[in-house]
Parts: structure tokens; C-alpha cells; sequence
């Protein structure tokens, strides 16, 4: 078979599973989760798990977290501005939007932390630089792959680990989870995983792809080749576990709703799985955005409020860390009937082990950044907090410099 046999070709009943790069060496994305370092000098992370959800296309800030006690936000955004009497309310000068009952009904339970005004020095505009800066955690881009990636790379040694460590919800590979001795599978749905697994002759055909083992057990191609092999095995099992669940709570259709059932389905059957990545698009509103951001919202926050409840049910809240990040906000003031590429932003952490509250200063919307929110928290301080204090990593080896924690774990 042709070296360029492309993911993009491994189609099933109309659904498709993207599993990393082109064959052969895409299928080997997979095959590396079975070469997961473990931890080097200390234990793996133990039994919690990171959840992170990627908001596409430059989220909002202002319309999700809304500065109703700011004159400024109204002369501003005349049109989009959300008004108070709408608004669910945080505090005496912060809100959320009206579409995320959810989140403010577990924001009031204290599980829900809002990091205000995060970004990075310099920002850029650009949606592909601005994803790659937030991916990489390499605004100078002297760091390869992801910092997930480099969490495992630096985190564990070659040897036989579950090949479903780490998983990613996507119909590409994020660089977030890139590494160079790892490569996560990522899968557009545990469906196509089950499909994938289901059919006997195209598992049979992926394993051929291999073809005979060389007998030289430290040969590159042979390690791929044994990993790749044991890497469909862990499909089958993966797609054995999941099917034995089914969800409590009641998630929506939509992108969040499907997303967040599956990272349930995940969590409840795959106890080896300890880091999840999702991502979710749509958020690039240059035009309607009052409905499209309301709708988008609405899904995110009635899926969080749902698979929280759901891992409530499972005994797994306290277990459970889930971070939302975007590549950059938008612009201050309106443009029409929606808003331009900006910079700082907000982030929502939650759990069963989050102190919930405000962090970080109100945007101040008298100083702004050549019209946007100024960013005043370094996102990798963020990515430092979850790798040192919840997956047990080493953030100064990931991050290539030491960031100081935001204090939003218990």
C-alpha cells in the first residue's frame, strides 16, 4: 500500500478517526502512547485527571465575563453590551452571560475558579500564531511540540504503560499534544474508535500496514511496529470499557453537550486515562455574534453543569480539574454586530477541588491596549499550577522557565 494512505482515507460509515500524521507514520501516533515515559525520579500523578477544552476561534471575554458595573463596557458596545437586569451575577461588578446558568449555578457551589485577564506578553492577532503560542507555551517558538507533549516527554521513561494515558477529542492532532517521544491518539468520537474497532478487516488491514517484525527488538521500526500493534489492541479494549456506560445525566446534541458525554463515557470505563483534550469551534465572531456566542455558551455551560453531576454520581468530582482557555479575546469595542481579534481573556477552572472566586483584576476598560484588554496573567502560569499541583509534573522543565502559581487548587 501507498506510503501516502491518508487518515484522511480510513472513512467508516461516514465518520472518521484522526489519528495523527501520514501513514505509515500516522498510524505510529498512536503506537508512541504506548511508549509514555514513567515518571523519572518520583511516582506518575496518580489517579487525577486533566480535562482541557479548547475554545476555537477567539472567545469573547467581555460577553462571558461581563463588566456590568463598568459605564465604559456600555459606551463601548452600545449594541452588544449585556444588560445588568440580564446578567447572572458574581459579585458587584462582575457577571456572566445570561446563556450560562450552569456555570453560575457551580461558580455559587465554589467550584468554579475565573482567572481574569489572561494572555501573554506581545500578543498576536493572528487565529494560527496565537493557537501555536498557547499550544506550544512557546510565544518565542524555541520549544518543539506541545507543552503536553513535553509534560509527558519529560515526565516518563520508555516502558509499558496504558497507551490510553492521554487522549484527545479531535478530528486533527492539537500541537498541545505533541511530544518527541509521545504522540497522543487523538479520535473525533469514541464511535469512531468503536467503528474502527468493530471491523475485523480493517484492523486486520492496520496491522498489515506493519508488516513482519525484523527480529531486531531495539530497531526503530520494530518498536514502532510492536507499539502500533499493542496500540489497536488498546482500541479494542478502549471500545469494550466504554460501551459498558452509559451517561446519568442528560447532555445536549450540540458540540459541548456530545463532547462532555463522551469525556464522561471516558472517565467512568478508562481508569488509566489521566489527561483529556477537547476542543470545540465557532467562537471567531466577527458578525451576529450576540446569538452565536449566546448559543455557544449556553452548550458549554449546560454540559459543564451536566458532566460535573455526572462525575458527582461517579464518585470522581474531587478527582476532576477542567480548564477552558481560547486564543485570545476580542476587541474592546464592537464592530458592527460583533467584535475583532483582541488579546487578554478570561479562564474557567473547574472542580471538586477548585477554590472557586475571582482572580486577577476587572479589565480596565479606561487603560486599554491599542484597544484591547491588556493581559496581566501569563497563561503558562496557569499551565504551571496544573502541571506542578495537579498531573504531578515538573513545569520549569516543560515551560522552560519557572512561573509563579495561581493559587486556584485546594
Amino acid at each position: 500500500m501507498s506510503a501516502q494512505f491518508s487518515r484522511r482515507q480510513l472513512v467508516k460509515g461516514g465518520s472518521m478517526i484522526a489519528v495523527g500524521l501520514v501513514a505509515p507514520k500516522w498510524l505510529s501516533t498512536i503506537a508512541r502512547a504506548d511508549l509514555i515515559k514513567t515518571a523519572q525520579g518520583g511516582k506518575p500523578s496518580g489517579d487525577t485527571i486533566f480535562v482541557v477544552c479548547q475554545f476555537s476561534g477567539g472567545n469573547d471575554g467581555l460577553n462571558t465575563v461581563v463588566p456590568y458595573a463598568d459605564s465604559e463596557y456600555y459606551k463601548l458596545r452600545p449594541t452588544l453590551g449585556l444588560a445588568e437586569d440580564k446578567v447572572l451575577k458574581l459579585n458587584s461588578s462582575m457577571a456572566l452571560h445570561p446563556g450560562m446558568s450552569g456555570v453560575h449555578q457551580l461558580f455559587k457551589e465554589g467550584k468554579v475558579a475565573i482567572v481574569q485577564n489572561v494572555g501573554y506578553p506581545h500578543p498576536n492577532r493572528s487565529h494560527f500564531e496565537s493557537m501555536r503560542i498557547w499550544q506550544s507555551a512557546s510565544p518565542e517558538n524555541n520549544m518543539s511540540g506541545g507543552w503536553i507533549g513535553r509534560y509527558l516527554d519529560d515526565q516518563y521513561k520508555v516502558g509499558p504503560l496504558n497507551p490510553v494515558f492521554a487522549l484527545g477529542f479531535s478530528t486533527e492532532q492539537p500541537l498541545a499534544l505533541q511530544g518527541v517521544e509521545v504522540s497522543v491518539p487523538c479520535f473525533a468520537s469514541l464511535q469512531d474508535a468503536s467503528a474502527l474497532a468493530g471491523d475485523p478487516q480493517t484492523m486486520e488491514l492496520l496491522r498489515q500496514i506493519q508488516g513482519k517484525g525484523d527480529g531486531n527488538l531495539t530497531s526503530k521500526r520494530e518498536i514502532v511496529r510492536k507499539a502500533t500493534n499493542s496500540a489497536l489492541d488498546a482500541v479494542e479494549i478502549l471500545s469494550t470499557q466504554v460501551s459498558k456506560y452509559q451517561p446519568k445525566e442528560t447532555y445536549g446534541t450540540d458540540q459541548f453537550g456530545v463532547g462532555f458525554k463522551q469525556i464522561a463515557q471516558l472517565i467512568a470505563t478508562s481508569p488509566g486515562t489521566r489527561v483529556i483534550y477537547f476542543e470545540a469551534g465557532g467562537f471567531d465572531t466577527h458578525a451576529n455574534q450576540l446569538k452565536t456566542q449566546e448559543t455557544l455558551l449556553t452548550g458549554f455551560s449546560n454540559a459543564m453543569l451536566a458532566f460535573q453531576r455526572e462525575l458527582e454520581s461517579l464518585g470522581k468530582a474531587d478527582k476532576v480539574v477542567t480548564m477552558t482557555f481560547s486564543e485570545f479575546g476580542r476587541r474592546a469595542y464592537e464592530n458592527g454586530s460583533g467584535t475583532d481579534h483582541g488579546k487578554a481573556a478570561p479562564m474557567f477552572i473547574v472542580g471538586g477541588k477548585v477554590k472557586g472566586g475571582m482572580y486577577g483584576a476587572n479589565p480596565n476598560l479606561s487603560n486599554l491596549d491599542q484597544g484591547d484588554v491588556p493581559f496581566q496573567v501569563d497563561f503558562r502560569q496557569m499551565y504551571a499550577t496544573m502541571l506542578d499541583q495537579w498531573v504531578g509534573g515538573d513545569s520549569e522543565l516543560v515551560l522552560a522557565q519557572k512561573f509563579q502559581h495561581v493559587d486556584v487548587l485546594s
